[in-house]
């Protein structure tokens, strides 16, 4: 509150004894109480930040941070993350994800995507979204890459700076996790031309229906009764039909960081929601296994793979992956036209390609919680790093190599 003084007050009602070295206030007669009066000044606008908080004790961090710029470009059906800019490519590298996170590979694959663009690789990512039917997603991917691959062969990539001769001639590669590694073997078995010279094959696994799914079998008459009540749900409902508003409130109270809504990714996410209902329908309509099955698979990758070069990861936790397999599968046929096989084992687990570098605040107090926290992000993001550098250094060899 602020203080407001009438004209009589003035500076002679003030006094100082220098014998005592005190103040003294003298009396002014003509100053009545009347004549010294207050008035209320406005509020001082005081800024409250919105906040969430987080694991350290007493610490809070703000809501909206400084964005940083998109790493990809959306071209037709598919996410291109280009080298550091200046930076001409040194090659093309089509990427698949596994199944479902497939669907949304900036959310899910964005580091790694990321780090193998930093090695100066043009990434082309290919979302897909799950069915049981192997041979239609091969098929979908190899179309959907290509419709991409022509474009910036055609028009380039002015985002980045990078001319369509620049992209002409690269030598292709391809990544692919888990289904997609899958899905890149069968891409490579289908079809004999437009072929990527490598395929780097991360955490290969194809296991019948039953196994991938438990309980697989009860299913189908489980899903014909449940499925109208998923569709009917309040949260499957808000899935589909929110709209923009709705989702950034949501994502604001969750303590997202998010500014503006990317509506192409909203649109991803949409379609992310959808892939469950899709698959219930496929069971509940009596598929039992996937198809091609997997025995039919090896058998026809002993036949008709035509891959010249094929890296197979491992990682050393890993109950589901089948590289050891799929080698056994692979090893004749490739070195039958003189191309070939490698294995490598790496420190990480399943889903080691999919983590993210996802910023982790530290407080005032710095917590056993924060420890550990950080410790285990610094050990999966260093296995994320080691399995990129793994990948680009083999594509680097085979340069060199031919």
């Amino acid at each position: 509150m602020a203080l407001s003084h009438s004209p009589p007050f003035s500076r002679s009602s003030f006094s100082i004894s220098t014998s005592t070295k005190t103040k003294t206030k003298t009396q002014n007669p003509t100053l009545s109480p009347s004549s010294f009066r207050t008035t209320p000044a406005p509020p001082l606008p005081i800024h409250v930040p919105r906040v969430v908080p987080f694991l350290s004790d007493g610490f809070v961090g703000s809501l909206k941070p400084t964005p940083s710029p998109k790493p990809y470009v959306r071209r037709d059906t598919c996410l291109v993350v280009p080298p550091p800019r200046g930076r001409k490519p040194l090659a093309v590298v089509k990427f698949l994800g596994g199944a479902f996170v497939g669907a949304v590979p900036e959310v899910t694959y964005g580091h790694l995507m990321e780090l193998l663009a930093r090695e100066g690789y043009l990434v082309i990512s290919v979302p897909y979204n799950v069915t049981f039917n192997h041979e239609m997603a091969a098929r979908q991917v190899y179309e959907r890459f290509h419709a991409c691959f022509d474009g910036l062969l055609e028009s380039g990539l002015p985002d980045a700076s990078i001319s369509p001769l620049e992209i002409s001639g690269l030598p292709l590669y391809s990544v692919g996790h888990s289904n997609g590694a899958l899905l890149q073997l069968l891409v490579g078995s289908y079809f004999d031309e437009k072929l990527p010279q490598a395929n780097a094959i991360v955490s290969f696994n194809n296991k019948p229906a039953t196994e991938a799914v438990p309980y697989f079998e009860q299913l189908g008459p489980f899903m014909s009764q449940v499925l109208p009540v998923v569709e009917s749900i309040p949260v499957y409902s808000m899935a589909t039909s929110a709209s923009e508003s709705t989702l950034k409130a949501l994502m604001d109270t969750a303590g997202s960081v998010i500014q503006e809504i990317d509506k192409e990714a909203f649109l991803s996410l949409t379609k992310f929601a959808d892939q469950l209902p899709s698959v219930f329908n496929q069971v509940r309509e009596g598929t039992s296994e996937f198809k091609p099955t997997p025995p039919e698979n090896r058998e026809f990758f002993k036949k008709s793979y035509c891959v010249p070069c094929t890296l197979l990861v491992k990682f050393s936790i890993d109950a589901i992956d089948e590289s050891d397999t799929i080698e056994e599968v692979l090893r004749p046929r490739v070195e039958s036209f003189g191309g070939k096989i490698e294995k490598i084992t790496l420190s990480g687990n399943h889903l080691t390609p999919c983590f993210q570098d996802l910023k982790w605040p530290v407080g005032p107090l710095y917590t056993p919680a924060d420890a550990l926290a950080q410790s285990l992000k610094s050990l999966s993001l260093n296995e994320t790093r080691v399995l990129s550098r793994t990948i680009t250094d083999w594509f680097k060899s085979l340069e060199i190599d031919s």
